[in-house]
């Protein structure tokens, strides 16, 4: 146990590098771009501390460039799954024994190797495993990854230190224990920091974890198990595993120790696991806890009082950046009628300066979208729309896979505010706008707030203050991270939680004390120093 009461390093947001043309960072991190693409990688799982190949190997290549092999991955099968849990149960006392400050060193450490010798692997591993441009691979692989880090370990300190009332002659405490068995934390691909904090949040309060990526993200991922053990992670904490969805949910949810899931991504597995884990409820030592976030129809909204610009800007970023491939992306606007030529004027310019080509050139804003499902998929939507009598494609519309999956950046203009792309979410470069009447605002509001199952993210633009007050009012259910006057995308760690629900997920916020509580089962102790010898009370007398 402690023997002080200890204050952890005050969490600050690490500062996110610029890459300009002539910085330092620019330099080193091309060059490590270019050392990882010379090399084919051997990748195998991460079990008990051991690294494990099967033979039976994956080749993996970037999505903008799919005739270049970044090198291969050990596919797992039934038997390793098993394994990964066997080391995770058998790591378990140790791990939750060990006192609290150990557990956070650990962490605080990863985050500043993450932040020095790591920056420029974890980006570039990022930018040629998910084709993720430099300045989104900076604010998302290093920066807000090493942001999870540090700033979890400071919830978890205020979690600990929020303590009971004692009444006289009584000492309360709670005690924030880990949850019994192991829990099961399966990633994405399109934020590797999110594929960190999954499997690292519930390790951090003491539980010992199977963790498995997504198959399109298992570059980066190595990187992080790699910066994991360099931090001094115990063998068995975290167990990294590459076998298929189906054969690792068949294994895990039917084990007796399952305790917890830890997910980012689609709605459809996550409410099948959910269904699966109910199903199989009376099998488990404890209920599983079950936090996820699985994606959003995100919308902006403009106010006819809007900044004209600032919407066109936000549309832009919001929509495109990392090729909507962000489950907060912008991807059904509503604009009013009277505003609507003169933010189409501000876009269009925007829209034809943007360069669409593989990461490695720092110039392009778009690449490739992550696989060729996803390619045809959105292809195939644009196609739809091209033919559709509602619907017709007024930026972009272009795709091509013969070196890799792009899809040009592509606004969808609507006449029906219910067209399939302003319900069901693509997740890619392809917005869909409906321009309303000015005096139909409210309709229009109320068609905004049940057209999606979703209810992620959302933002509005307005430059009169009461209708601002009156959206975020009429706006309530519709989003987990609201924005005034800004894009819906780019939550930062420590200012805001991320997080929705509806059909978004559990909105247990990454990034907080709250998705940490879900981690730990607290034990209520009451000591009392001088205990009652007799049963009776004073009520009793004559």
């Amino acid at each position: 146990m402690p023997k002080g009461i200890f204050n952890v390093p005050k969490a600050k947001n690490e500062p996110v590098l610029s890459y300009a043309p002539g910085t330092t960072e620019r330099e080193e991190l091309k060059a490590q771009v270019k050392a990882f693409r010379e090399v084919e990688v051997d990748i195998p799982m991460y079990i008990g501390g051991e690294e494990v190949r099967t033979g039976d190997k994956k080749s993996i290549h970037p999505p903008h460039d799919i005739k270049h092999c970044l090198g291969y991955y050990h596919q797992g099968d039934e038997t390793h799954v098993y394994q990964a849990i066997d080391a995770a149960l058998k790591a378990k006392p140790q791990w939750e024994a060990l006192s609290w400050e150990h557990r956070a060193s650990i962490f605080l450490k990863a985050a500043d190797l993450l932040a020095g010798p790591y920056r420029q692997k974890i980006n570039a591993a990022t930018m040629l495993g998910q084709s993720k441009n430099a300045f989104q691979a900076e604010i998302d692989a290093a920066c807000e990854f090493a942001d999870f880090l540090r700033f979890n370990v400071q919830y978890m300190t205020e979690i600990y230190a929020d303590q009971p009332e004692s009444a006289p002659g009584i000492w309360d405490r709670v005690e924030y224990r880990p949850l019994e068995g192991f829990v099961f934390a399966l990633t994405p691909f399109n934020f590797t920091s999110i594929a960190g904090n999954l499997p690292s949040a519930p390790a951090l309060m003491g539980n010992t974890v199977v963790w498995k990526p997504s198959k399109t993200a298992v570059y980066s991922a190595n990187i992080i198990m790699q910066l994991f053990k360099e931090a001094g992670l115990p063998d068995g904490v975290i167990n990294l595993v590459y076998a298929s969805g189906p054969v690792a949910a068949k294994v895990i949810f039917e084990h007796p120790e399952f305790t917890g899931i830890h997910f980012t991504g689609s709605t459809g597995v996550f409410q099948s696991m959910w269904k699966t884990i109910g199903e199989n409820i009376h099998k488990y030592k404890t209920y599983p806890r079950i936090v996820g976030e699985t994606g959003g129809k995100d919308y902006i909204f403009a106010h006819k009082s809007c900044d004209a610009q600032a919407v066109a800007t936000a549309i832009v970023r919001g929509g495109f950046e990392y090729q909507g491939q962000k489950c907060s992306a912008a991807s059904r606007i509503y604009v009013p009628e009277s505003r609507w030529e003169e933010i189409k004027g501000y876009m269009a310019p925007q829209l034809a300066e943007i360069k669409t080509g593989t990461p490695e050139d720092f110039t392009n804003f778009v690449n490739a979208v992550i696989d060729e499902d996803s390619f045809d998929k959105l292809s195939k939507a644009i196609d739809d729309a091209k033919a559709s009598k509602e619907a017709e494609v007024i930026f972009g519309g272009d795709y091509d896979k013969s070196v890799g999956y792009f899809i040009q950046p592509t606004i969808i203009q609507t006449t029906n505010p219910k067209y399939v792309t302003m319900e069901e979410e693509l997740f890619g470069p392809v917005v869909t706008l409906y321009v309303y009447k000015d005096a139909e605002l409210d309709a229009t509001l109320d068609i905004l707030d049940s057209t999606s199952m979703y209810a992620l993210t959302g933002a509005i633009f307005s430059q009169d203050r009461y209708a601002a007050e009156m959206l975020t009012k009429r706006l309530t259910h519709t989003a987990g991270n609201f924005y005034i006057n800004d894009k819906p995308t780019g939550a930062v760690v420590g200012q805001q939680p991320f997080g929705g629900s509806r059909g978004s997920g559990t909105n247990d916020k990454a990034g907080s004390a709250i998705n940490l509580m879900r981690w730990v089962s607290p034990r209520t102790i009451k000591e009392t120093f001088v205990p009652a010898k007799d049963y009776k009370y004073p009520f009793l007398a004559e």
